[in-house]
């Protein structure tokens, strides 16, 4: 894999994280969903927030691991 991989893992893990955290702890699906009138969904938001939220920051870490792994390795050897 090379190191563009590496930054779109990074990128995408990032941008995941921010999205997934801002609809976590901001009101911001609570309103969204509110004004569109699918206020039922509401309950179920924490069923698929903080699991969403665990993966792209699991996936960040995992990039940023990868990505120090890579370029210890190359420096080494």
């Amino acid at each position: 894999m090379t190191e563009q991989t590496d930054r779109k893992l990074i990128a995408t893990g990032v941008v995941g994280t921010v999205i997934a955290a801002l609809c976590c702890f901001t009101p911001v699906l609570v309103v969204l969903l509110g004004a569109v009138g699918l206020s039922a969904w509401l309950g179920w938001l924490d069923y698929v927030l903080l699991p969403a939220l665990a993966i792209f920051v699991g996936l960040t870490v995992y990039a940023v691991w990868r990505r120090q792994r890579r370029q210890t390795t190359r420096t080494d050897g």
